[in-house]
């Protein structure tokens, strides 16, 4: 499953080929400056007025005016600051103007910067106000109705781009047209190019804003329709192209093929019909209930974009499920492109109201209007292989997995870690410091583990972690042991023995297979340590897991007058385990892994990080000069159930996923010191690991930059 299979067309599609062969017959053959008067430039302003011309025709642009632009963002930033400029004038003159800009809930992030920028630069000091959406998507027009007395602008979308929802435009149209002072109004058209019929002039939309590379023209060539008596200001001053509307020597190859994509949307064969579009998106949809079980589209169907799919599974992230799908060469997104690097919920589906596992587990496919049969039933075929891959690793039920491991499993949400201690003998486990953001992949994990839980405790004592720790200990029902249901306000259970420490204190302790987990309170926090008891005492040595709060260790040293000094927290710590435990901390806000308490002693610095990047045309003369290096692969297993592991002649490789780091540390870091050369998909992940055991002290980490996406296979 290497070959790839593109499902990511709301982000951006391929060339077309007719669209590659127009730009490059223009930079060609049409090279010309089409503001220069001789022959060549003549043919070169020529083409582009054909191009613009066929633009106004399929659009319904009218009498309107077209600009080519460099995409989607140039033409809301022009529009904006035209909007805002008029209102200032308005201003001036002494007439009345709204208070209000108003932009959908749902909007790209270009639109409400964009009204932010521009209403600070001007100092006009309008109003940003939020347009609600509904739980399908659509807009709030009582809430329109409230609003549109005293607006200034109004922004919405034809269709969402991380849900295709379709926004009901004449809808809104009809609530603007009451208003006593008419509200200017922008629609980003990006999505709807190609997907929904247009006839801009017939409405009463101010501005349209589109961009070429959403439907196979290349990036940076895009269009902004300003209706005939809207107000405009350019965005760019000079040498007056455009009719003096944007200055700037045009951007003739991607005008050239953005006219050939335009050719393809008239000529009736290159694009698929709508018809042909909701069948291919049905296949999609089909094969995605079939392969994951509790599978929730995020939106209904019937109202949004045939070539757009946003969906969601219980217990299963966004993240995993794109790992997934990539190791299986399956290119899908959680959402815009754009955002894409923020490890953070969908805010599109959090305004919407859906609940806070979807939004975070949200998932899109989307293709283009080009797409062939054969590639859907090729994608059909990819997700049941996904799907079969996901319930044999325990991600996804039904499944009953009898390869539990014992250790540790860290599961993360934005520098928050919950923690699953595992006993394989017993089929049993302790859950500490769960979040609610994590709820249904931690009990889709024990459910499909068939695992007991002895216990679930917080380290943190606010009523955020609390709700949280009590809402998981509820939801887990039977599977939470009787002694726990009865236990204290922190989920300590009844009935728990003793155990003596290194310092001599006794505390109470929950057996975990051959392991104890021991409750030790210090300098108002409390701390679990995870360790092998020996005779009924825990010795320093034996302790080899402490899970804390972000606070006892977060502010751990202090610098004064003669150096750094630990604080009380760590130094308690420091009485009752050795320098090398490991700290599994409930947050982090740097984003480190783990830590260990010989590390939180230590001052460092990011410079011990600089030189541990591998690139792919570095990584062969890495590994000859390092013959004992070992590569470790951090994804996840069921990552490598549907990609292979990478390998290089001569080299041992081994795989330790990056939920499972921690239960490895101690090996590396007391064992004989070798170059240890991390890898994973993309080189996040890898990179978390080799800065981890560089921070604790181990100088012989690096990681492959880029990951096996630049390096091949």
């Amino acid at each position: 499953m290497t070959s790839e299979i593109y499902l990511d067309a709301n982000a951006t599609t391929s060339v077309l080929p007719a669209a590659a062969a127009s730009a490059l017959h223009a930079m060609g053959e049409l090279f010309g400056n089409p503001s220069s008067t001789h022959y060549t430039g003549l043919r070169a302003k020529d083409m582009m007025a054909s191009v613009r011309s066929r633009a106004t025709r399929l659009l319904g642009a009218g009498h309107g005016q077209l600009l080519f632009v460099s995409g989607a963002t140039e033409a809301i930033q022009t529009a904006v600051l035209s909007a805002l400029c008029a209102v200032r004038e308005r201003r001036q003159r002494g007439e009345t103007t709204g208070q209000l800009l108003v932009y959908g809930a749902t909007e790209h992030k270009a639109v409400p910067e964009s009204l932010a920028h521009w209403n600070r630069l001007l100092g006009l000091d309008l109003e940003l106000r939020v347009l609600p959406v509904d739980t399908q998507g659509q807009h709030d027009l009582d809430a329109l109705r409230g609003m549109v007395g005293d607006a200034a602008l109004v922004c919405t979308m034809a269709a969402n781009n991380e849900t295709g929802c379709i926004s009901d435009l004449v809808a809104i149209e009809e609530v603007l047209c009451v208003a006593a002072v008419r509200p200017l109004w922008l629609v980003d058209c990006v999505q709807a190019l190609g997907k929904l019929p247009l006839n801009l002039a017939a409405t009463r939309i101010d501005y349209a804003a589109f961009s070429g590379h959403k439907l196979y023209a290349p990036k940076g060539i895009g269009l902004l329709y300003v209706q005939a008596d809207a107000p405009f200001t350019p965005l760019m001053a000079g040498g007056g192209q455009e009719a003096g509307l944007r200055s700037g020597t045009e951007n003739m190859a991607g005008i050239a093929a953005l006219g050939a994509v335009l050719e393809a949307l008239e000529d009736g064969h290159t694009f698929r019909s709508h018809g042909t579009l909701v069948r291919l998106r049905d296949e999609l949809a089909n094969s995605l209930r079939a392969a994951l079980p509790g599978i929730v589209f995020n939106t209904p169907l019937a109202k949004t974009l045939p070539t757009t799919l946003n969906f969601s599974i219980p217990g299963v992230s966004s993240k995993e499920l794109l790992d997934l799908f990539d190791a299986a060469g399956v290119r899908v997104s959680s959402g815009s492109a754009c955002s894409a690097a923020k490890a953070a919920p969908s805010f599109v589906l959090e305004a919407m109201g859906l609940p806070a596992w979807q939004a975070a587990s949200a998932v899109r496919m989307s293709f283009g209007p080009a797409t062939s049969d054969e590639l859907i039933s090729a994608a059909c075929a990819r997700i049941a292989a996904c799907g079969a891959i996901l319930r044999a690793s325990g991600l996804a039920q039904p499944s009953r997995q009898t390869n539990t491991e014992d250790g540790v499993v860290q599961f993360s949400d934005d520098g928050e870690y919950a923690w699953l201690l595992l006993d394989a003998t017993s089929r049993s486990c302790i859950v500490v410091d769960p979040l609610e953001a994590l709820e249904p992949r931690l009990v889709t994990y024990i459910d499909s583990h068939n695992l007991g839980v002895l216990a679930v405790l917080t380290t943190r004592a606010d009523a955020e972690h609390e709700s949280a720790r009590s809402a998981l200990a509820r939801r887990l029902g039977l599977r939470l042991d009787d002694r726990a249901k009865a236990g204290d306000g922190d989920g300590w259970p009844t009935g728990c023995g003793a155990i003596t420490l290194a310092n001599g204190s006794v505390a109470s302790a929950l057996a975990l297979g051959q392991l104890s987990l021991a409750r030790f309170e210090h300098a108002g926090s409390k701390a679990y340590l995870l360790g092998r008891p020996i005779h009924g005492h825990m010795p320093a040595d034996a302790v080899r897991f402490a899970f804390t709060a972000d606070t006892a260790v977060g502010a751990a040293i202090t610098q004064r007058d003669g150096g750094p000094v630990a604080s009380a927290s760590l130094l308690q710590l420091a009485r009752v385990m050795q320098g090398a435990t490991v700290l599994c901390r409930s947050r982090d806000g740097r984003g480190h892994l783990a830590s260990t308490l010989q590390s939180e002693m230590v001052q460092t610095s990011n410079a011990e990080e600089e030189d541990m990047h591998l690139r792919s045309a570095t990584l062969d003369a890495f590994l000859e000069l390092h013959a004992d290096a070992l590569l470790v692969d951090v994804r996840e297993p069921f990552e490598l159930l549907a990609g292979p592991a990478p390998c290089k002649a001569g080299h041992e490789a081994v795989h330790v996923p990056l939920s499972r780091l921690v239960n490895q540390l101690d090996t590396w870091l007391q064992g004989t010191p070798r170059p240890l050369v991390f890898v994973c998909r993309s080189g996040n992940r890898s990179g978390k690991a080799a800065a981890c055991m560089r921070r604790l002290g181990y100088g012989q980490a690096w990681h492959l930059a880029g990951g096996l996406a630049l390096a091949g296979r």
